[in-house]
């Protein structure tokens, strides 16, 4: 069975585009590939806030993950930052990582714009990555496309090390997914709905109220034809709409059209804000089960040996291959 490594960064907020977009299909991930998941809460590091509180994130994205139906019996689950090999094979990797490669990532150069006081670690956490993806001979990434890029490096660093030193590291591939739909903002369907859109009003959280769910649904853009019918380039506040129902109940986006034909804006939003609402307050009652529980520590203390007997053999291969240490 090939193995698939995943990260999260550990912000703790999840929005219904994540969930529709990509934790669903990793859901369905874990029942076909040998499944690794970690919160990389070190890369976190590399934008620091005087408001995080980067340990209760951690807690709140796993509980999150798990209430959406990550099963931890079908994934190993653990903090990059409780493994210290990962910041261990960093180093080495970075002294086999050029700084052209690293100035050419596509994410430092729109990050590093916003502030000339940027931190190294902004420059250099591909290489933290990449090491979170070598360490444990990983198969399989799932990555969007704007997260390519970091594979790549990955896959160039492992290539060039094995040239020099022999066969040392799995070489992985990207998983990008064409199934999983990609769910706009409510109130700028054109754009993607993000966590860091400057008006929430357009963005679902999973732990939204009922009330704030259904007002943001209810106050959705759209337009004034009142016929609901997908087009994504005519009409994209309801094609956004038809896309979130459909994927919430299982139809296509024919079957939804032809479900709501004689139906106006107003029913259809209700209708659409109803599924919503049962879809969240469903993981809501499990998160909040979970957060109260200590299922989480007893699940990272249950895999913590494990990764990191992994990651120490695959840390000692390369120490030995660089000829380092006794």
């Amino acid at each position: 069975m090939k193995r698939l490594l995943t990260g999260l960064q550990p912000t703790g907020v999840i929005t219904l585009g994540n969930y529709i977009g990509a934790i669903k299909q990793m859901v369905e991930y874990q029942d076909d590939y040998d499944s690794y998941l970690f919160v990389a809460d070190l890369h976190s590091l590399t934008v620091l806030n005087d408001d995080n509180n980067i340990k209760d994130s951690t807690r709140d994205l796993i509980a999150l993950y798990l209430a959406c139906g990550v099963d931890p019996k079908k994934n190993t689950i653990f903090i990059q930052s409780e493994n210290e090999y990962h910041t261990n094979l960093s180093w080495i990797l970075e002294c086999h990582t050029y700084f052209g490669e690293l100035s050419r990532m596509h994410q430092f150069k729109e990050k590093s714009k916003k502030s000339d006081n940027f931190s190294a670690g902004l420059f250099t956490y591909p290489v933290l990555m990449a090491a979170d993806i070598l360490l444990y001979d990983a198969d399989l990434i799932p990555v969007g496309i704007d997260q390519k890029q970091h594979v790549e490096i990955a896959r160039d660093i492992a290539i060039r090390f094995n040239k020099k030193y022999g066969d040392t590291f799995n070489v992985p591939d990207c998983l990008i997914s064409e199934s999983g739909t990609k769910i706009m903002d409510l109130v700028t369907p054109d754009k993607k709905m993000s966590k860091s859109a400057e008006n929430k009003k357009g963005v679902i959280f999973l732990l939204d109220s009922e009330k704030d769910i259904r007002k943001k649904i209810m106050s959705a853009t759209t337009d004034s034809e009142m016929v609901i019918k997908y087009d994504k380039d005519n009409k994209p506040g309801i094609s956004n709409l038809i896309n979130i129902y459909a994927a919430l109940k299982n139809m296509s986006i024919k079957e939804v059209e032809e479900l709501f034909k004689d139906s106006n804006y107003g029913n259809f939003k209700k209708c659409v804000a109803d599924v919503v609402v049962e879809e969240l307050t469903k993981i809501q009652n499990k998160y909040n089960e979970i957060i109260n529980s200590d299922i989480i520590d007893k699940i990272l203390d249950e895999n913590i040996d494990k990764v990191r007997s992994i990651a120490k053999e695959k840390y000692d291969l390369v120490k030995k291959r660089i000829s380092i240490g006794r």
